[in-house]
Order: C-alpha cells, then sequence, then structure tokens
C-alpha cells in the first residue's frame, strides 16, 4: 500500500511534466537520446527534473556543453549533455521520498 502511494505522489506528477515536455509545440524529444540518458540518470523524475532545468537554462541564452552539427531543441540538447557526461546533480539529503 505504502509503495502504491509514492508511486502515485511521486512518480505519476513526473510522467505529466515529461509529457508536458513532450508535447510542448514542436519540441519532441529523440527517442535515442532518451534512451541514452536514461541508462545514465536511472529514476525517472530525477531525468525529468534534471533536463527540465537545463532546458530551462539552455532557453535563458546558457552556452550549450556540447556541440552538434544538426539543430536540436533545449531538451534534446540537455539529454545530450547528460549522455555526454557533462550535467551533474546531486539529490539534497533531507529531500527523501
Amino acid at each position: 500500500m505504502f509503495a502504491f502511494l509514492l508511486i502515485n505522489r511521486f512518480f505519476l506528477p513526473a510522467l505529466r511534466i515529461f509529457n508536458t515536455l513532450i508535447n510542448e509545440g514542436d519540441s519532441t524529444l529523440r527517442d535515442d537520446y532518451l534512451a541514452e540518458a536514461q541508462k545514465v540518470i536511472t529514476d525517472p523524475m530525477v531525468l525529468v527534473n534534471v533536463v527540465s532545468r537545463r532546458a530551462k537554462q539552455l532557453k535563458n541564452g546558457y552556452k550549450p556543453l556540447v556541440e552538434s552539427l544538426e539543430r536540436l531543441s533545449a531538451e534534446d540538447m540537455a539529454l545530450r549533455e547528460i549522455i555526454e557526461g557533462k550535467i551533474n546533480y546531486q539529490l539534497d539529503e533531507n529531500d527523501s521520498y
């Protein structure tokens, strides 16, 4: 029962945010980048937060940490940065779920 509440409380909102990222205008995440990034950050909630925060930075004018020959959306660029190990994250010790 407790595990079910955790899934509903934390996982489903993360999926809604992720779905918003995917369906936002013309911005769709590339499946190959997403699959590779999920190997680096296995927790979907953490991945959603890292991608959304970095994408927001990129949209606000921050320089990409990786070069690309093709034009990528901010979300795809964030995924590439995760895949190539340019983005680190640290969980707050006080936050536990």
